[in-house]
């Protein structure tokens, strides 16, 4: 009988310590790895050094026929596609201290490991149409730990080749992961961010959406957008 209960003392006292070291592994070790990987991305990484803007007749874009009010020419700043794993920009997110945050192209799960990835079917950050980024919550640098502490009209930048893009925040929601019309095509310049919800669990998703109010492409998507609801 002793044997037994010193057994299963024993085993029970090995199990603690199992999963202690796999929370401890999940919350501190991915965290310094991605502390590593963060730093040697934000070496390699050049911004701001986009190519020359494109000249783009109004008159063009509304098939000859400018509506009142708006400029005969706007540029347009356009972005070469990223490999998948690459570094491309920098994410600031004043209201939550996150400040020039490495972000990668890609969403599968090994990008994720070095910080926010950029969903590679759709816009990059900073041009017409709904950009979408997604990060980690409870690992991996968390990245996106504080998401639930943002609020409408907190603004959010993401630095690329061409410049900076600033977008103030417009709908937070909370969905099912199988809710993919979050990513949808949208209007206008748009910035999606999603991670899990609620903490240390991945059965919701919480989703920020956030609208493009200064930028290279602005003016351009602005002048587009004319007109539409």
């Amino acid at each position: 009988m002793r044997y037994r209960v010193l057994v299963l003392g024993w085993t029970l006292i090995w199990s603690g310590a199992l999963v202690f070291g796999y929370i401890g592994w999940q919350l501190f070790v991915t965290d310094w790895l991605n502390a590593g990987v963060q730093a040697e991305a934000a070496g390699a990484l050049s911004l701001g050094s986009g190519g020359d803007p494109e000249t783009v007749a109004v008159d063009d874009m509304f098939g000859g026929e400018r509506p009142e009010g708006l400029p005969e020419f706007v540029s347009r700043h356009h972005e070469d596609p990223v490999a998948v794993g690459e570094p491309f920009g920098l994410l600031t997110i004043p209201a939550i201290d996150i400040e020039d945050l490495v972000v990668f192209e890609g969403v599968d799960r090994e990008t994720l490991k070095s910080g926010p990835g950029h969903m590679t079917n759709t816009p990059l950050p900073g041009q017409p149409g709904n950009a979408v980024i997604s990060g980690h919550r409870t690992t991996y640098g968390r990245p996106f730990f504080d998401f639930d502490q943002l609020t409408i009209g907190d603004r959010v930048e993401v630095e690329t080749s061409i410049g900076a893009h600033v977008y103030e925040i417009r709908e937070i929601d909370v969905v099912l992961p199988t809710d993919v019309w979050v990513v949808d095509p949208r209007p206008g310049g748009w910035l999606t961010m999603t991670t899990c919800e609620p903490k240390f669990s991945a059965r919701q998703r919480l989703v920020v959406w956030a609208e493009l109010v200064a930028g290279p492409n602005h003016d351009f998507i602005q002048v587009s957008t004319s007109g539409l609801e």
